[in-house]
């Protein structure tokens, strides 16, 4: 079970700045695989969050990433 104290539990907003950004969601476990893929367009949002079955993320394209840590730019 996910509660507000694990950091399973963050959530992250995805800023398209051009048409084509990828992202891309990696398992947890002993082997790490890809299992879900969005595709966005310029000034579409995407709000994720780290779950029991996503560890990672994989963002690519030029794109603003939101975060309870700070904002991030991706591709530039």
């Amino acid at each position: 079970m996910i509660n507000e104290d694990n950091a399973a539990s963050d959530y992250i907003a995805i800023l398209a700045n051009e048409d084509g950004v990828n992202i891309i969601g990696l398992t947890r476990g002993k082997d790490t695989k890809f299992h879900h893929t969005e595709k966005l367009d310029k000034g579409e949002v995407y709000i994720a969050q780290f779950t029991e079955n996503t560890s990672a993320m994989k963002i690519r394209g030029k794109a603003t990433i939101y975060t309870k840590h700070g904002i991030v730019k991706a591709g530039e």
